[in-house]
């Protein structure tokens, strides 16, 4: 309900680097598999959830039993929140930050504590302890949506260390694979409090397919799938995972694919004289010095559908890595507007929440 500008019709050629979708899509290897797998799409086929999480788990060194699958990512941190949440215990999570978990804590009753990023956008750890000590849930997305920044990894064990007793710190790892930084799964390994979130829409390009991990002990697990429930998963999502998971290939021409188009996109916005944030990841916040919802709708008037904004950060829009030429199109839209050349500060601002594409709102 929150990614981008309102979308009307969207033409054929239109650019949408507004909710951090892959526009590689999924793999060769993935598409061949879900070619094969839809004759039986009229099954169940419950045993490639297992193949799948054992695949995972092989490859991880981790034990199945540590591994359940979902339909992405946020669905599991959606139902983590729900099940140790309470209006006793508290949510804590980075401003600004991915919201999905807030809401959660909302419908729980929790207390939803927000704080800020770093000087360098990593989440300040040491403040995130001190503002709530009835915390039960504390929330790291690393590298973060939407800044895209890094929170080392030993800040992370020092959350995990110092937190209140009985409280878990979930990591959202839904972009890791863009960056080159290590996982938190050797928290999981050691059996600390800690749920590990990975998804198949990012890097693997699988977004529209729906599949992804919840990684913790198994009484955490336990825990969280007391609220799930259990449903079977979509067989495409299932054998495209599988298949991208033992390409070895694929994560690191993708890591090298993105960073290479962001590092062009910086380097055009640095010789313009346009700010942003620095991003290890497939997004970027970008400082557009007025009113970011007033410039989101110039660009949509351009064919280019860009990000939303976070409130407290209301001159930033955040934008989505694309394909060469879709970064191409952006950097002569965003010129035209910015320098005046189009009416954008007569154009209305679109009240937030009313993202939508094709009528629907979204999620990203």
């Amino acid at each position: 309900m929150l990614a981008a500008a309102a979308r009307h019709p969207i033409s054929k050629d239109a650019v949408m680097i507004d909710s951090n979708e892959n526009p590689l899509g999924p793999s060769q290897s993935a598409r061949e598999a879900i070619s094969a797998i839809i004759p039986q799409g009229g099954r169940y086929l419950d045993n490639l959830t297992d193949e799948l999480i054992h695949t995972f788990a092989q490859q991880e060194g981790l034990h199945p039993e540590y591994v359940r699958a979902f339909p992405g990512s946020t669905p599991p941190l959606r139902f983590t929140v729900v099940a140790f949440t309470s209006p006793q215990k508290s949510y804590v999570t980075a401003d600004p930050g991915f919201e999905a978990g807030m809401m959660a804590a909302s419908a729980t009753g929790a207390r939803v504590v927000k704080v800020p990023l770093t000087k360098t956008y990593a989440h300040d750890v040491k403040a995130m302890l001190a503002a709530a000590p009835d915390a039960v849930l504390f929330y790291i997305c690393s590298p973060n949506n939407p800044t895209g920044t890094l929170t080392p990894h030993s800040d992370i064990e020092y959350l995990v260390e110092n937190k209140p007793k009985g409280s878990v710190v979930i990591v959202d790892e839904a972009y890791l694979h863009f960056s080159a930084a290590p996982s938190t799964l050797d928290l999981v390994k050691a059996d600390k409090d800690v749920v590990v979130l990975r998804t198949f829409s990012k890097t693997y390009g699988m977004a529209g397919l729906r599949c992804g991990f919840a990684i913790a002990r198994p009484d955490l697990l336990e825990k969280i799938m007391d609220r799930a429930g259990w449903n079977f998963m979509p067989i495409t999502a299932l054998v495209a995972a599988s298949a991208s998971l033992k390409d070895a290939r694929l994560v690191p021409e993708r890591r090298r694919i993105n960073a290479a188009i962001r590092q062009e996109t910086f380097q055009w916005l640095d010789r313009n004289g346009h700010s942003y944030i620095p991003s290890e990841s497939n997004c970027f916040l970008l400082d557009t010095k007025r009113p970011g919802k007033q410039v989101i709708d110039a660009m949509a008037q351009q064919n280019i559908f860009i990000g939303r904004i976070w409130p407290v950060l209301p001159n930033h829009v955040r934008i989505t890595v694309g394909t060469h030429d879709e970064m191409q199109q952006f950097q002569t839209a965003f010129q035209k507007v910015m320098s005046g050349a189009t009416a954008f500060s007569l154009l209305p601002s679109r009240p937030a929440g009313s993202v939508r594409r094709n009528g629907v709102p979204l999620r990203s």
